[in-house]
């Protein structure tokens, strides 16, 4: 292998930027190179569905790194390059336009493409999807036209879209499937409540909704439900998750996890081929608070993922993962989720807020075998930071006091830390 042969990271996204800086922090003064299929550099995918499908003035603005950052760092930023085959046993990567790629170690960044509805293909006039910037241009110069639109989606994605749309003075109506909103993200009684919310801000919401037949039509999209009802929208949006781009390594013989489809990877993001690596919503890897292989599809996810798989490629032990976190904003509502939900998971509340506040502020607190495990911020997200102490720690006869919204939850949290460090007194 020739000294002079680079890391290559496929993929110029949140996971891929984060590597190639995180190699750059912990020393590597080798080639970097990073191909990724787009023309725009690495930006972040959580603005898409808010600021920037609202303002295009955002565009701009959601650079995973600033402008003039890869240059600085002597990244080599290969945008609008597809790697289309990798050859693991030589260490090879070839491009779709013929160039051949030798490097020293690899990391798959690929990411994930969004579900698509086979009726509804993309390209099907009055139908978008949104997964990229160039999506959000499309999908914003569109609602920009139109006075109503219809979003298939229950799901975070969904949910953001309408909110969106609904604060742009549109016409909204917001199609789930499943009898309530976020079903596998939070518990019932959190989703009844966001159902309640996202009435009252005027989306008209159906739940528990198949859709026997989607029929496109000069002025929009027919949709007839299976109880024979039918709908009809001048603009379609189809929000309903996303698979893992994984056929690159796939067709390279790296192992796919059966269930979920990503990238198998060890807790450094190694792959199943020595000198691959792979991080972000593409991969797969165990996750401990959640005692399952699967894969996170967050911006910290990734972000954790890309810094863990950087020192392993140097040989440099990392920190552990944070605890999963994750985020949206809907509806007026900032939502933050700390730690892992469970089957068995039993939540209390703390604080209370009627679904049409103008701005609620609550928490949900979630404890598995009376220890905390996870937690939900509504608009509280200042209270969610000092419970990371309690993490973990049996937490079932303080709950009363946790839940107490009369009581300053920092100074609690600090004193429930300073009473479980003092000797016990008989």
């Amino acid at each position: 292998m020739s000294q002079d042969a680079p890391i290559l990271i496929v993929g110029a996204g949140q996971a891929g930027a984060m590597a190639a800086a995180e190699l750059r922090r912990l020393g590597h003064g080798g080639r970097i190179v990073m191909a990724g299929g787009e023309a725009h550099a690495p930006y972040e995918r959580p603005p898409l569905s808010k600021s920037v499908l609202a303002d295009g003035a955002q565009d701009g603005k959601i650079g995973v790194h600033p402008a003039g950052f890869y240059a600085g760092q002597d990244i080599e930023l290969r945008l609008g390059t597809t790697v289309t085959a990798l050859d693991p046993a030589r260490s090879v990567a070839h491009c779709a336009g013929g160039d051949a790629i030798r490097y020293a170690t690899c990391l798959l960044a690929t990411g994930g493409n969004a579900r698509v509805l086979p009726a509804l293909p993309p390209g099907t006039t009055h139908v978008h999807y949104l997964r990229t910037l160039d999506d959000a241009t499309r999908l914003r110069d569109a609602m920009q036209r139109a006075g109503e639109v219809m979003v298939i989606g229950g799901g975070f994605l969904g949910l953001e879209t309408a909110s969106t749309a609904a604060g742009l003075g549109l016409k909204v109506t917001l199609i789930e499937s499943a009898d309530r909103l976020l079903g596998r993200a939070v518990p019932p009684e959190l989703g009844t409540w966001l159902a309640q919310r996202v009435r009252a801000q005027g989306v008209g919401l159906r739940l528990d909704c198949g859709i026997a037949a989607f029929m496109p039509q000069a002025d929009g999209v027919l949709l007839r439900l299976a109880d024979g009802t039918a709908l009809h929208a001048p603009l379609v949006v189809v929000a309903i998750g996303l698979t893992p781009e994984v056929a690159l390594g796939a067709a390279a013989g790296l192992a796919l996890h059966p269930d979920n489809g990503g990238i198998q990877v060890d807790e450094q993001g190694r792959t199943s081929a020595a000198g691959i690596f792979a991080a972000g919503d593409c991969c797969s890897q165990y996750q401990p608070q959640f005692g399952n292989h699967m894969r996170l599809e967050s911006w910290q996810s990734a972000n954790e993922q890309a810094r863990i798989a950087a020192a392993a490629m140097l040989g440099i032990p990392a920190e552990p993962a944070a605890l999963p976190w994750f985020w949206t904003d809907q509806f007026g509502c900032n939502v933050q989720m700390l730690g892992a939900a469970h089957a068995a998971t039993r939540y209390a509340w703390r604080g209370s807020a009627g679904s049409d506040a103008p701005s609620p502020k609550f928490m949900l607190l979630g404890t598995r075998h009376g220890r905390l495990c996870h937690a939900i911020a509504v608009n509280a997200g200042a209270d969610l930071r000092p419970l990371r102490a309690l993490f973990g720690h049996a937490v079932e006869g303080l709950l009363p006091r946790l839940c107490d919204d009369t009581l300053p939850l920092r100074q609690l949290v600090r004193d429930i830390a300073a009473q479980a460090a003092s000797p016990t007194t008989l």
